[in-house]
């Protein structure tokens, strides 16, 4: 945020999480404490080195999971899967990532994240191994069984439809983990070991913290900085089908590359439509004129938390010319560090979630899976200020500020005010019966695991 005085708007806003904020995390503090060590450091300090007990159980069989998607929809997986492990008394593999869609990222999981670590601390609540025993054939389908869990399923799901299966099999492998067990209706027990995972099992590499801490350093010696989630990516576009200000060149060349993917199930997209109903992420340009409306001044220290941008320096043009202080990890870290993360989506996207996390504001301009995880990280954290766009509203106002229907002034005062409400704040999730996929996701408000966990009950 530009050291200029900030609207009127955002520091009322501010004053009011912080209020609440400070309230509620005295009063929940030591339930914190319990379960995690105090959350008030964006990467706190390594755990002491003595070990919690391990838990003693019978094994009812081993559990071998392949997650999918992009980094953060993957570490969402895995806080899943270690909490059905959990629930079913089973023995977990250390979770394989997605090695095969379109980011063809071949790493590991111990290039990302701390392996011991993930180990170590959840020894008192799971048994976690390197790799499946040899006795257990990899492909032996006697003994291994492969199968994708129903998605957004509950603990009933898990106690009678698939516990019942390590009768007959001493492994099941989940080969598909996205979105497999509930946002609500899960009891408190295991909503606060999918937090404990999130938080504090999922420690990123050494390497990646190191660096990830040395870019935020960077960005504090220029003062506060925003971090700008500017979702505008090749994958993003070609898979959303959203075209809305490229040419139509551009538009065909994504439209191809959707195609050329038979998993992805969407081809004929209308993409006018899918705007309208704020289903699109803002454009270079949209996010230029929002974040002006927002308060943002010229010399704001904005870093764009993203991959390659379409398009890359051409599309940028008009928010450089908005925001110059306008920087990437390219600008901040020599070539030569950043090269043995080249080809790596997932270790770099690692690198954004930690400066993401940590920045003054966070500002996403779609609500894709890193958006959500990383503004439930900022709300256990303390609340940090997030600023959750109302895509469909800034579409409505935007296409009557650029056709001259509305004055400028109009245009910033209605962005104004439609966004008075949406700095992420202590709240309760919204539930809808059935329809999981538009509720509030768990991994972007955690309730149960927040100091407002009792308005929530």
């Amino acid at each position: 945020m530009a050291r200029s005085r900030p609207r009127v708007w955002l520091l009322a806003a501010c004053a009011t999480v912080l209020l609440w904020a400070s309230v509620a995390q005295l009063v929940a503090v030591g339930r914190l404490l319990l379960l995690f060590g105090v959350a008030g450091d964006a990467h706190p300090s390594p755990p002491p080195s003595v070990l919690p007990p391990p838990r003693i159980y019978k094994s009812n069989g081993y559990l071998k999971i392949s997650c999918n998607g992009g980094l953060n929809q993957m570490r969402s997986e895995i806080c899943d899967m270690v909490a059905v492990a959990r629930l079913l008394n089973l023995t977990m593999v250390v979770p394989e990532l997605d090695k095969r869609s379109f980011w063809a990222d071949q790493s590991n999981f111990g290039d990302i994240f701390d392996v011991r670590h993930f180990i170590d601390s959840l020894r008192d609540e799971v048994q976690i191994i390197k790799q499946l025993p040899e006795s257990l054939g990899a492909r032996d389908s006697d003994i291994i069984f492969q199968m994708p869990p129903v998605s957004w399923s509950d603990e009933k799901y898990y106690l009678h439809q698939i516990l019942p299966l390590f009768n007959k099999y001493s492994a099941i492998h989940f080969n598909k983990t996205d979105a497999r067990l509930a946002n609500n209706g899960i009891s408190t027990e295991l909503q606060l070991l999918r937090c404990r995972v999130n938080f504090h099992a999922l420690k990123f590499t050494p390497q990646i913290e190191g660096l990830g801490n040395k870019l935020v350093q960077k960005l504090r010696a220029k003062g506060t900085f925003v971090a700008l989630h500017l979702r505008y990516e090749m994958d993003m576009l070609a898979f959303s089908g959203c075209n809305h200000g490229l040419s139509p060149e551009e538009a065909e060349e994504l439209k191809k590359m959707r195609y050329a993917y038979p998993w992805w199930r969407d081809k004929e997209i209308d993409s006018q439509a899918k705007r309208s109903q704020g289903l699109c992420p803002l454009t270079p340009e949209e996010t230029s004129l929002v974040l002006k409306a927002l308060g943002f001044q010229k010399d704001a220290l904005i870093y764009i938390a993203a991959g390659e941008i379409y398009g890359g320096d051409r599309r940028l043009e008009p928010l450089r010319a908005a925001f110059p202080k306008l920087v990437r990890k390219e600008m901040l870290l020599d070539s030569e560090v950043l090269h043995q993360f080249q080809n790596h989506s997932s270790q770099m996207a690692a690198l954004d979630f930690i400066v993401s996390t940590a920045s003054d504001v966070f500002i996403p301009t779609f609500d894709g899976n890193m958006a959500k995880l990383v503004e439930g990280h900022r709300r256990f954290l303390g609340f940090r200020r997030s600023v959750v766009l109302d895509r469909q509203k800034l579409v409505e106002l935007l296409d009557l500020y650029t056709n001259k229907t509305i004055s400028w002034d109009n245009f910033a005062s209605s962005v104004r005010e439609a966004h008075k409400s949406r700095v992420a704040q202590p709240s309760c999730r919204r539930k809808l019966e059935n329809r999981p996929k538009e509720e509030d996701y768990f991994y972007a408000n955690p309730q149960e695991c927040l100091a407002n966990s009792s308005l929530c009950s």
